[in-house]
């Protein structure tokens, strides 16, 4: 029975001997005190069992245990601790001190063996248990990259749809993703945000190019227009936002999506919803707005602005700016556009940066 070696802290040489005899066949180690033993325990990782003596010079049996308790928590150790038969007290104490068990004086051959058999066993379990643990751990962190794998090539998939009817190049998509990643992260250092975003951003920001993927439904001499949408138009166009949240909602009870795919739909439904109340599909107003619709709304919209389109020239980054700021409280959270408005620099780099040379789509509103 091999799960490393035991370590008998005893400052009585013959009280070692007796037990290295009954314990015959395991590999021992012994020390004269407690602070040997602590030195042993620090340099030697493959000790399984400490059988500690309490009443010993230089360090005692309950200054070994604290010292254990507080430095080497994170050590495999079983320890079980030499009293004499009428020293009860010492047996709880250095029980509630960590020890797992007790042996008493004079020793018994028999009850030390058994004792010593179980407490391996005892240690051999917890170590399979321990390693099988870690495997189960590593199967779902495969599992789970392969699930966020899957997630990704999905939602590019189906941007991709987008990208091939020419509504908006692949730029565009990567701008609103990189955008919204930006706002995440720093409303997310406020206060009044930081509770629902900081476990948040990753999934926010990879749903943020979902947001007009309902737009596969709509037909071409609407959706390709080069100019403006008449009042029918307009009409039959803004029913992509409900096309999309149908397209992630079709196979699924409505009580039964979260994660992900609730952001996702919060943030495809609720992206033309204005603060005042005038957006759509729902007429929602100020914060019953869900915040990823409310977010995607100043991105998407700034985005419009600054973008090249097949009806427009981009538009400056402050001129954009301006307008965004025009409809603080109207058609924007005002809390959103501040923090927006905080990170302007870093969004004018995202736009620079990707700025796509070819851009389409139909004007809305």
């Amino acid at each position: 029975m091999d799960n490393g070696k035991i370590l008998v802290v005893d400052d009585s040489k013959v009280d070692q001997l007796i037990i290295k005899n009954i314990l015959n066949g395991f590999s021992i180690i012994t020390a004269d005190n407690g602070l040997e033993a602590l030195n042993i325990l620090k340099t030697q990782s493959d000790i399984g069992i400490m059988i500690l003596d309490l009443n010993m010079p230089v360090m005692n049996g309950f200054e070994v245990l604290e010292h254990v308790r507080d430095e080497l928590s994170d050590i495999d150790l079983s320890i079980l601790i030499l009293t004499n038969y009428e020293e009860v007290e010492n047996e709880i104490r250095g029980l509630e001190l960590g020890a797992v068990d007790y042996i008493r004086k004079p020793l018994n051959a028999e009850s030390l063996l058994k004792r010593i058999e179980v407490h391996l066993n005892l240690l051999i379990a917890k170590k399979e248990i321990k390693l099988h643990n870690e495997q189960l751990e590593e199967q779902v962190k495969d599992r789970t990259r392969q699930l966020l794998l899957t997630r990704d090539v999905t939602i590019n998939a189906l941007v991709g749809l987008l990208e091939v009817r020419d509504i908006e190049s692949s730029n565009h998509t990567r701008r609103t993703r990189l955008m919204m990643k930006a706002l995440c992260e720093h409303l997310s250092t406020k206060a009044e945000f930081k509770k629902y975003l900081s476990d948040s951003v990753e999934s926010i920001s990879k749903s943020a190019p979902l947001h007009d993927i309902g737009k596969v439904g709509i037909p071409d001499k609407i959706l390709l227009k080069p100019g403006k949408l008449t009042d029918e138009e307009y009409s039959q166009m803004k029913k992509h936002v409900n096309y999309g949240v149908e397209a992630i909602t079709s196979e699924f009870e409505s009580e039964n999506i979260d994660g992900f795919l609730s952001t996702a739909i919060k943030l495809i439904g609720a992206h033309h919803e204005k603060y005042d109340g005038t957006g759509y599909p729902n007429g929602l107003k100020g914060d019953e707005i869900p915040l990823e619709g409310r977010m995607m709304a100043v991105i998407d919209v700034y985005d419009a602005l600054s973008s090249k389109r097949v009806y427009k020239e981009a538009y400056e980054h402050n001129f954009s700016l301006n307008i965004i700021m025009e409809e603080k409280g109207k058609h924007f959270d005002p809390k959103i556009v501040d923090a927006f408005l905080e990170i302007k620099e870093q969004i004018e780099e995202i736009a620079i940066k990707y700025n796509s040379k070819k851009e389409g789509g139909a004007i809305e509103d």
